[in-house]
């Protein structure tokens, strides 16, 4: 029987703790370094200002304590998906310009004038839209003109945009305030699709009334003063987010998960660890047990069958994998090899400074972005720096 060292087990951040102790597991959101990383992006562009996107609860972090952070910060521009959103913010910003991405749909327009939100119109029906509820409350109401410069997702295609311009009078009740697009493959500093839909977002603006205009987001930002414009709407790069392919956006890691050891076993060759026995153990091995799964977020395509990869989480500075299936609240990890004899009640870290999301999204085969935005709410989240 091996003597276990005499050592401190891994602990939960020190800033964590007072929540965390009786947990088996933490979400940590660090406010400085998600101010840090909107600073360091608006000083990269700048002459242009720089928003933040916050939708979808500020990519799972909890818009009402990042908006208020970034506000604080000097951030004067919101962007989110959806009117719900949009109020949400603008009950914890009386000042900021919000824009809703999503646009305008049937039946959206009072609850966005409730927000005092400005909706991106997308399309020529939708400016229609806009213009018309204009013109029935008497007033004139700002927009932002979303144009499609080659995604093909959301935005007025250069047909619509020239019929637009051929009627000027559509224009008069609405004060257009930014004229926007969205790149398809800005991950990638080499795609020719970038070039391309920078020459065809030109083309468009000088179709459309002088305003300013805004077509990068995190990785846009990073291809260049070409790319900035007027405003950049940075999202999954004010998080610690790090898709972009060339050099490294100048950000640190926001959130890191860590989760508690609840048992760990031996197994013997051949023993079958986990939901359908999908691995079994090709020598005598040591299985921990740990508190965190699906349910959290961790993705179950990080399991993994025997003989094929899978996820990993950090143990006292060793990576580790995952070993069997994913389930909703556990996972079993191969401990075996950890330079340190791993026990009951040592810590791991499954998202991290050390795990980056980019590292856990290809572990579970997938993206970071969507490992951040399906973090659970089962986890206490600890907010530390900032007004936390």
């Amino acid at each position: 029987m091996t003597t276990r060292p005499e050592i401190k087990s891994p602990p939960f951040p020190a800033d964590t703790v007072a929540i965390a102790g009786a947990e088996t597991g933490v979400l940590r959101i660090d406010l400085d370094a998600l101010v840090n990383n909107w600073r360091a992006l608006a000083r990269r562009v700048a002459l242009a200002e720089c928003g933040a996107v916050v939708k979808a609860d500020a990519y799972g972090l909890g818009v009402a304590r990042v908006v208020p952070a970034l506000a604080a910060a000097g951030c004067q521009t919101f962007f989110v998906a959806t009117p719900r959103e949009a109020g949400e913010v603008r009950a914890l910003d009386g000042r900021a310009r919000i824009f809703v991405l999503d646009g305008l749909f049937p039946g959206a327009a009072d609850d966005i004038l409730a927000a005092a939100a400005i909706p991106c119109l997308a399309s020529l029906a939708e400016v229609e839209d806009w213009a018309a509820h204009a013109r029935r409350i008497g007033a004139r109401l700002a927009c932002a003109l979303h144009v499609d410069s080659g995604l093909h997702r959301l935005g007025l295609p250069l047909d619509e945009v020239r019929r637009l311009a051929a009627r000027p009078a559509l224009l008069e009740s609405l004060d257009v305030v930014l004229v926007m697009s969205h790149l398809a493959a800005a991950d990638d500093p080499a795609d020719p699709a970038n070039a391309a839909q920078l020459a065809a977002f030109t083309q468009l603006r000088r179709l459309l009334p002088g305003a300013p205009a805004s077509l990068a987001a995190s990785d846009g930002l990073m291809l260049g003063p070409d790319f900035h414009f007027d405003l950049v709407r940075p999202g999954y790069a004010l998080y610690g987010g790090q898709a972009f392919r060339g050099a490294r956006a100048p950000v640190s890691p926001v959130v890191s998960l860590y989760a508690r050891v609840l048992q760990v076993r031996d197994v013997e060759p051949g023993g079958a660890v986990g939901y359908s026995a999908s691995w079994r153990a090709p020598r005598a091995s040591r299985i921990a047990t740990l508190a965190v799964g699906y349910a959290d977020g961790l993705g179950r395509a990080a399991s993994a069958p025997t003989g094929a990869p899978g996820g990993s989480v950090i143990i006292h500075g060793a990576r580790l994998p995952i070993v069997g299936r994913v389930s909703m609240d556990l996972i079993t990890v191969d401990v075996t090899d950890c330079p340190v004899p791993v026990a009951r009640g040592d810590v791991a870290e499954v998202i991290g400074p050390t795990l980056t999301l980019e590292a856990a999204g290809a572990d579970a085969r997938t993206i970071g972005y969507e490992v951040l935005t399906r973090l659970g709410r089962r986890m206490p989240r600890v907010y530390v720096g900032g007004s936390a």
